[in-house]
C-alpha cells in the first residue's frame, strides 16, 4: 500500500475500519467447497480472480445453484471480449470467431492462442478447454440460456466489428450508443436473470419487462465509458456519442484542454445524465430479487456505479486519468448494500452529491434536477420519509445552511475517528522511541527511583561553558 494511501485512509477512518470490518470480519452468506472441486473447476475459480477481482468476490458467494453457472457465463463472455476487443487480430479472424463462438463451448478441447502478446486476458483462451469441459456439465437450461446470450452478443460484436464507420468514428448517435451498451451488458442482464428465475431467486415477472433488465446493464456499461474516456482515447477508441459531444467541442481529443475546461465539464455533466435516466428502473429491477445472495450480487454493481457516477460527475480528472472510487469507500459500500432500503439509501446519498455539484451555468442543469427528483420521488413512493422526519431534517438544514442531519452526524463521527486514529498513532511511536531507547542502555528503572525519592533535578546552566554542568 502507498504511502498516500495510509495517509488518506487516516484522514478517512470510517474507509479505513470498512477495509478491516469486510477483510477481517465479513463472513460470506455461501462459500465454496473447494475440496470438492475438479482441477479444472478451480482453475475457472484461478481465471475468475485473474479477470476481475471485484466480480470474483460477489460471484463465489452466490448460492451452490447459481455460484458455478455465473462464474462460466462469465468466463464465456470474458473470451468473447478478449477477443473483439485486440485489435492485433485480422478482422477475417475476428468475425467467425466472434459469430460461432456459441459453437465452440460445443466443441471438447477447444484453444486459441491468437491473441496479442500484451492482451490481459489470453492465458484465459489458450486454457479455454478448462471452461468448456466444466460448461458440459451444467444443466441443460442453463447451458441454453448462455449459449443463447453469447450468440446474440457474438453477432452483435461482429457487426461493430465489421462498420468501418464505427471502427474510425466511434459511436455516432444515443441510439447508437444504447444499442451498443445493450449488446456488451444489457444482454448480460437479460441471461443472468433467466438464470436467476430458473433457480427461483427472482420474480418471473422481471422476465415481462426487458426495459427493467437492460437498464441494470445501460447503467453500468455507460457509467464505465464515461470513467474510462482517457483510456478508450489513448486506445484510439470513441464510445461517446457525438451526438452528445458535439453539441459542446468540435473535436472529441479536445475534452482535456485548459481552455476548453467548462465545455468538457458541461459535456460529461450531460453524459451523466444520459446514464442516471436508468436509475429508478434498476431499483424497480432489485425489488424483484428473492434471494439475499442474489441481491448482493446485483445490488453491489449498481452502488458501485451510483458512487463512481457522482466521482465523474462534472470532473476534469477524468479527461487525465482513469478515475476511481476509494477502495474503503467500496468496502463501505459492500458492506451497506444489503436490502433494498439501504440500497435506496445509498442512491439517496450520492444523488445528493451529485446535485450539489450540478450549477446552473450548466446547460443541462434543469434536466439533471428533474431526473434526480423523478428518482428520489419513485424512492419516496417505495419507502416514504415519515412527517417528522422531514420536519427535522428541513428546521436542521435550515440551520447548517445546506448541510443535511446524515452529513452532520458523519462529519462529527469522523471527527472523532480521526482524533483517536491521531492518538493511536502518536501511542505506537511513542511506545517504539520508548523502546529503542531502553534497547541502547537508557536505565528507566533509576530515573523512577529518583523521582519516587525526590531527588531528580535538571541540570543547572553554567552560562561560561554554554552547557549543563557534566554535559559533555
Amino acid at each position: 500500500m502507498k504511502t498516500s494511501d495510509i495517509l488518506y485512509l487516516l484522514a478517512h477512518p470510517n474507509q479505513l475500519r470498512a477495509i478491516i470490518q469486510w477483510k477481517v470480519w465479513h463472513s460470506p452468506l455461501h462459500e465454496r467447497r473447494i475440496e470438492n472441486e475438479s482441477p479444472t473447476l478451480k482453475r475457472c475459480f484461478q481465471f475468475l480472480d485473474l479477470t476481475s477481482r471485484s466480480f470474483s468476490a460477489v460471484i463465489q458467494e452466490l448460492c451452490p445453484e447459481l455460484c458455478v453457472s455465473v462464474a462460466l457465463f462469465y468466463l464465456i463472455l470474458r473470451g468473447l471480449d478478449t477477443i473483439e476487443d485486440d485489435m492485433t487480430i485480422p478482422l477475417e479472424v475476428k468475425e467467425p470467431l466472434l459469430r460461432s463462438f456459441d459453437e465452440i463451448l460445443d466443441r471438447e478441447g477447444w484453444t486459441f492462442d491468437g491473441n496479442g502478446p500484451k492482451e490481459k486476458d489470453r492465458q484465459l483462451l489458450v486454457e479455454f478447454s478448462c471452461v468448456i469441459e466444466e460448461f458440459a456439465l451444467l444443466s441443460e437450461n442453463h447451458r441454453v440460456i448462455i449459449k443463447d446470450i453469447t450468440k446474440k452478443m457474438g453477432n452483435g460484436m461482429a457487426d461493430y466489428a465489421n462498420n468501418a464507420e464505427h471502427n474510425v468514428n466511434g459511436v455516432n448517435t444515443i441510439a447508437d450508443y444504447d444499442l451498443y451498451c445493450h449488446y456488451v451488458a444489457g444482454l448480460v442482464g437479460d441471461g443472468l436473470t433467466r438464470l436467476f428465475v430458473d433457480t427461483g431467486k427472482a420474480n418471473p415477472a422481471l422476465l415481462d419487462r426487458p426495459h427493467l433488465i437492460n437498464s441494470m446493464g445501460l447503467f453500468l456499461q455507460k457509467t464505465n465509458i464515461i470513467r474510462d474516456y482517457r483510456e478508450d482515447l489513448d486506445d484510439k477508441r470513441r464510445f461517446w456519442p457525438k451526438e452528445i459531444w458535439t453539441k459542446h467541442i468540435e473535436k472529441f481529443e479536445e475534452l482535456p484542454l485548459p481552455e476548453k475546461e467548462e465545455m468538457a465539464l458541461n459535456c460529461i455533466s450531460e453524459m451523466c445524465l444520459n446514464s442516471l435516466q436508468h436509475v429508478d428502473e434498476c431499483l424497480f429491477y432489485l425489488a424483484g430479487i428473492k434471494d439475499q445472495s442474489v441481491f448482493n450480487f446485483t445490488a453491489i454493481p449498481q452502488v458501485m456505479a451510483i458512487a463512481t457516477l457522482a466521482l465523474v460527475f462534472r470532473n476534469k480528472d477524468v479527461f487525465h486519468k482513469n478515475v476511481k472510487i476509494p477502495k474503503g469507500e467500496a468496502c463501505e459500500l459492500m458492506i451497506e448494500a444489503g436490502n433494498l432500503r439501504s440500497t435506496c439509501g445509498i442512491f439517496r446519498k450520492y444523488m445528493k452529491i451529485i446535485h450539489k455539484k450540478n450549477t446552473p451555468k450548466d446547460p443541462n442543469y434543469l434536466n439533471i434536477s428533474v431526473t434526480l427528483g423523478k428518482v428520489e420521488q419513485f424512492i419516496e413512493s417505495i419507502f416514504p420519509t415519515p412527517a417528522e422526519h422531514k420536519a427535522v431534517a428541513e428546521r436542521a438544514q435550515m440551520r447548517t445552511a445546506g448541510e443535511t442531519p446524515e452529513q452532520a452526524a458523519a462529519a462529527r463521527k469522523e471527527m472523532m475517528f480521526l482524533i483517536g486514529a491521531i492518538v493511536a498513532t502518536l501511542s505506537v511511536i511513542s511506545g517504539i522511541m520508548i523502546f529503542v531507547a531502553w534497547l541502547m542502555g537508557a536505565r528507566f528503572d533509576i530515573a523512577f527511583q529518583e523521582l519516587r525519592k525526590g531527588n531528580f533535578r535538571p541540570p543547572e546552566y553554567n552560562p561560561a561553558a554554554g552547557a549543563p554542568h557534566g554535559e559533555l
